[in-house]
């Protein structure tokens, strides 16, 4: 009856709350709940008046969760699933973050994705959601080059930089999971109901609320920690400088994840968090999808190709003829003598070079001497 004694957990303690985390660190999910109501004591333990409260509406709850999940095709998921990505027990190792902490007792999920398949090569790229045009574009490109990698681009399926996130992915054809902080029957924000039926007809919307509960604020920082949890590394794109995307930056760096984020103008406020992160170590700055996925690669990864800029008629010269051409000069016009010594060649390399040039309309004879004709290093 684990399964079940999960979901009856979760429908009577808050997600995230530390306190249960941390008797789930000594007790059985039974033993607890049975607690809760009253039918089992856990030593001296006192169970919170809260638990206790809303564990007498307990099968009244659970009637309503089943049947709202069967209304909009949910799934719950625990610990043992093979849907259950084994990352998220990382979160019971690390130190509270805004009063929240500890892996979900379970999910509830919607959509035709395999949640622990996606997550194996998972990266999370959140930020603003006021965002500029810019923070927009950089969001969706970057998301867009991870998906056609074969990255699952997870966010939180809000406003500004996450919405953008998921719909790079869209472009590519690729799986997304969006990360909610309300039930996962829920459209939140109601303007992107398509979006987040669009992450369930490709991927998987994800949550560890009850079907029905509402968005609250220390939901949304609590829903963070899944978000860092179930990806590799956390890419932030613009972030002011108190922003709930900095809250998932800092989940990743407490869970020993890669921490990247995307540098904006100087000038911007909706950057002032990100280019703080970067000072502070926080985290390295990227610019592009492959510099990200050279991050998350990790040490075994090959070494990042540089792009190579196009060569130019100077870059094709033999040595001896790009030498002599730095021996050259626009109005004083030189021997080849003066040229030679000038760049350190003989005076025969010199000629053979100065000869090469001058087919190429590159140098001008005037005489016994010789000027630069036209510049060899412009494309």
């Amino acid at each position: 009856m684990t399964r079940q004694d999960r979901l009856g957990l979760s429908l009577v303690v808050e997600p995230g709350d530390p306190r249960l985390r941390n008797l789930l660190l000594t007790y059985e999910p039974a033993e607890i709940l049975a607690a809760i109501l009253g039918r089992h004591r856990l030593g001296e333990i006192r169970i919170p008046d809260a638990w206790a409260e809303r564990g007498r509406a307990l099968d009244r709850t659970a009637e309503i969760a089943a049947a709202r999940a069967k209304a909009a095709g949910l799934r719950w998921v625990t610990p043992g699933d093979k849907e259950w990505p084994m990352a998220l027990s990382d979160l019971d190792h690390v130190e509270p973050l805004h009063g929240a902490t500890g892996a979900p007792v379970g999910l509830w999920l919607r959509g035709v994705g395999h949640l622990a398949e996606l997550c194996e090569q998972s990266v999370a790229i959140v930020g603003a959601r006021e965002c500029t045009t810019y923070g927009a574009e950089c969001a969706s490109d970057l998301a867009a080059d991870c998906a056609d990698a074969g990255w699952t681009v997870i966010s939180g399926a809000a406003y500004g930089v996450d919405g953008c996130a998921h719909r790079g992915a869209f472009m590519m054809n690729a799986p997304t999971a969006g990360v909610l902080a309300c039930g996962a029957d829920l459209d939140y924000p109601k303007s992107h109901g398509a979006l987040i039926a669009r992450i369930a007809e490709v991927g998987v919307v994800i949550s560890e609320q009850a079907p029905g509960e509402k968005p609250l604020k220390n939901r949304f920082l609590s829903r963070n920690r899944l978000i860092a949890a179930l990806t590799q590394g956390t890419v932030v794109i613009e972030a002011a400088e108190r922003s709930g995307s900095l809250n998932t930056l800092n989940w990743a760096d407490q869970l020993g994840r890669t921490t990247m984020a995307l540098p904006g103008p100087v000038t911007s406020k909706q950057s002032l968090g990100v280019h703080a992160a970067i000072r502070a170590g926080k985290a390295v700055v990227v610019t592009r999808g492959r510099e990200i996925i050279a991050e998350l690669s990790g040490l075994g990864a090959v070494a990042e190709e540089q792009p190579s800029l196009p060569l130019t008629e100077f870059d094709r010269l033999p040595p001896a003829a790009r030498s002599t051409l730095d021996g050259l000069d626009w109005a004083a016009a030189r021997t080849v003598t003066e040229i030679a010594s000038t760049v350190r060649l003989g005076t025969r390399e010199v000629r053979a070079a100065l000869d090469l040039l001058e087919r190429r309309g590159l140098v001008l004879r005037a005489g016994a001497e010789w000027l630069l004709a036209r510049r060899a290093d412009v494309g």
